[in-house]
């Protein structure tokens, strides 16, 4: 009995921190991370985000139904952790994807990303090299998909494996 009244009042004794405390420590961190600083201009001209990436990636080999890259990975794409930044890998995806959806694809049409799967086996480090396969598995007269596989291009381990399904759309004619 004596030891449960003792735990009892030590735990009448906890204090809990106010909301306040966790919004300083979350804007302290947003501060440190430089979220506090002005975007360039730059940054808000057409086709930076095509043009940003791109720049990391040079094209291998181009045949119909499938592009070979070479991704390096480099700081500004990459996480605190020293690897290749999850969204980063996803704007790959995105741009690889499209680009290799293309080259089966009437230039008449438009496409439109409908859905993307990612599966993270692991994390591509800073100024490692990754070899990026884009193949087209399926392409209809509405949706085409997409398989891409970053692999890293020296010893050839598999780092993510991802599914693109875009749609075929027709440009309108006004």
């Amino acid at each position: 009995m004596a030891e449960r009244a003792s735990s009892a009042s030590a735990a009448e004794t906890k204090t809990v921190s106010s909301t306040s405390d966790h919004v300083s420590l979350t804007h302290t961190f947003l501060k440190r991370m430089g979220m506090d600083q002005p975007i360039p201009q730059s940054c808000y001209t057409s086709g930076f985000y095509s043009n940003f990436f791109g720049s990391f990636i040079k094209v291998d080999h181009i045949k119909r139904g499938r592009i070979s890259s070479t991704i390096t990975v480099k700081a500004p794409i990459s996480n605190l952790f020293g690897i290749l930044h999850g969204g980063s890998v996803g704007s790959f995806i995105e741009l690889l994807s499209i680009a290799c959806a293309r080259t089966v694809v009437a230039e008449d049409r438009e496409l439109f990303l409908g859905e993307i799967s990612v599966s993270y086996l692991s994390g591509a480090p800073i100024n490692a090299e990754i070899l990026a396969d884009a193949t087209v598995v399926k392409s209809g007269r509405n949706v085409t998909m997409v398989a891409l596989e970053f692999k890293l291009k020296k010893t050839g381990d598999l780092f993510y494996i991802a599914h693109a399904t875009l749609y075929n759309i027709p440009v309108a004619k006004l």
